[in-house]
């Protein structure tokens, strides 16, 4: 086998090799499907809807009269509970969640049922207001145990 052969292989090899890792990767990567429910009575759910998609999510939107059925299911705890709740790639997202936080769960794949960013507060994706005004908030990584613990926090004061 000559140089030039050697070389032609291993190159040939070396491109079946990239190609096939690449192709493995973008099989592993999370989805960006997320399936949205909220009540017809909420106008700050299409805010963070909006949000979501600005992040590259694919959003389906659900309207429902009632949500609970939905949490209760996945034994989501009813004191965490928002305004609207997304699904995506086995967990829950309740409330305004930022789309940065779902990217980091969605990489980090916890155990868990989801993350929770419960009481609305303002300064969240879909709950800015006019004045900029921003209260701090924690987005909350909810266990299977029905506990929860900071996942990120927000707005924090200097």
């Amino acid at each position: 086998m000559t140089p030039a052969t050697l070389n032609r292989r291993l190159l040939l090899g070396a491109a079946v090799m990239i190609g096939s890792s690449g192709s493995a990767c973008a099989q592993s990567r999370p989805s960006r499907d997320l399936v949205v429910y909220k009540t017809p009575t909420c106008p700050c759910c299409d805010g963070w809807i909006a949000h979501m998609r600005g992040a590259g999510f694919r959003i389906t939107v659900n309207v429902l009269s009632d949500l609970r059925p939905i949490r209760i299911a996945r034994g989501f705890p009813d004191a965490l509970a928002s305004c609207h709740t997304g699904l995506i790639d086995g967990y829950l997202v309740e409330g305004h969640v930022p789309a940065s936080d779902v990217i980091r769960l969605l990489d980090q794949r916890p155990t868990a049922i989801g993350l929770a960013v419960p009481a609305m507060p303002l300064g969240s994706p879909g709950m800015e207001t006019p004045q900029g005004h921003n209260e701090p908030y924690d987005t909350l990584l909810v266990l299977r145990s029905g506990a929860s613990r900071v996942f990120a926090r927000h707005n924090q004061p200097a």
